[in-house]
C-alpha cells in the first residue's frame, strides 16, 4: 500500500511559482511510475505531467509544456511539480498519483489558486 501526501500548493498572482511536493510511505517510489493531475470545479480531472519508471522519462500535457517540470527524488521518496508562470486557468486542486501494473494510488490533493 502506497500513501500519498501532496503539499506546496496555495495562492500565487499570475506570473508566479510553486512547487508542489508529494512525499510517498509505504513503499519505494522507484518502482512506480507517477504523475501529477489536477481538477478544477465543475470539471473532470485532467493528466497534468508523468514521470516513468525506469529512466525518469517524462511527459507534459500541452497546456503545461515550457512552464512545469515534474521531478523525482528517490532517495527522499519525493515527487515534485515546479510551475513557473501561473495562469488563472491552472487554478485547481493538484493530486499526485503512483501506478505499477493495475494499482494506482492517489493522494489527497493541494489546492492551487492563481489570482491577483
Amino acid at each position: 500500500q502506497v500513501h500519498l501526501v501532496e503539499s506546496g500548493g496555495g495562492l500565487v498572482q499570475p506570473e508566479g511559482s510553486l512547487r508542489l511536493s508529494c512525499v510517498a510511505s509505504g513503499a519505494d517510489i522507484s518502482r512506480y511510475a507517477m504523475g501529477w493531475y489536477r481538477q478544477a470545479p465543475g470539471k473532470e480531472r485532467e493528466l497534468v505531467a508523468t514521470i516513468a519508471r525506469q529512466h525518469d522519462s517524462t511527459n507534459y500535457a500541452d497546456f503545461v509544456k515550457g512552464r512545469f517540470t515534474i521531478s523525482r527524488d528517490r532517495i527522499g521518496n519525493t515527487l515534485y511539480l515546479e510551475m513557473n508562470s501561473l495562469k488563472p486557468e491552472d487554478t485547481a486542486l493538484y493530486y499526485c498519483d503512483a501506478r505499477l501494473g493495475i494499482q494506482q494510488y492517489w493522494g489527497q490533493g493541494t489546492q492551487v489558486t492563481v489570482s491577483s
